[in-house]
This record gives C-alpha cells, structure tokens and sequence, in this order.
C-alpha cells in the first residue's frame, strides 16, 4: 500500500464500522430522506440519527441538500452502491456461512474441513 493510505482505509472503514451509519445508508440507498424519515424508518431517536450523519457527511458518503426547512440526505451513489455490491459480491462467493462472522472455533473448523477437501483443480 502507499504511504498514508493505511490511515485513510482506517478512517474509511472506521467511519463504515457502525451499524447505525450502514443502517442509514441503506435506508438511504431507495432515496434522498429527511433525519425524521430515517429515523422513523429505522425506529430510532432523531438526535442518534443526526448524530451519525455526521460522520457520514464528512467523509461524503451522504450529501446533504436544504429544501425549506428540512435538511435532506442522500447516499453517494457513486462510491456507496460499488462499495456495498463488492460486499455482496464477498460475502456470497468466500464466506463460508453465507455472510455470517466466523467465531474461531467456526473457523477452525471451516479451515479443517477446507483442507479435508479434494484441491480445486481447473483444466486448462
């Protein structure tokens, strides 16, 4: 990796390792939405809402647009949609529980059972 990049995956992913923030975007992902729209559609308080838009906004994973009094939130289509279609994409084709976490007894298991298995061979 190149020098600094380190830091800015740690920000990038550190910013997306809350399940409240990934929950907005998500909701976000079907269109723009006020903070009350979120937070009914999430069953949260407005005020935890607000307090991870924040975040969001900063690093520019939502947009944020003034329409009369509201404030509303978009999702950055641009990078969100790729970035969560890669995850999905992971998690169906190398995750052995179909996206669950492995604990480490799961995983050890996993790795005996992998290894147990005839190789992967591809004729050329």
């Amino acid at each position: 990796m190149k020098p600094g990049l380190t830091e800015i995956c740690y920000m990038f992913f550190g910013t997306l390792a809350n399940p409240t923030r990934l929950a907005i975007l998500e909701a976000l992902d079907n269109g723009p939405k006020s903070v009350s729209e979120i937070a009914q559609e999430l069953k949260q308080e407005q005020s935890m809402i607000s307090h991870n838009l924040k975040p969001l906004e900063r690093c520019r994973f939502v947009f944020k647009e003034r329409r009369k009094k509201k404030h509303i939130y978009s999702m950055n289509y641009e990078t969100i949609r790729p970035l969560f279609k890669l995850f999905t994409f992971h998690s169906e084709k190398y995750c052995p529980t179909g996206g669950k976490c492995l604990n480490q007894k799961r995983l050890k298991k996993h790795r005996r059972e992998e290894a147990s298995s005839p190789p992967y061979v591809t004729h050329m």
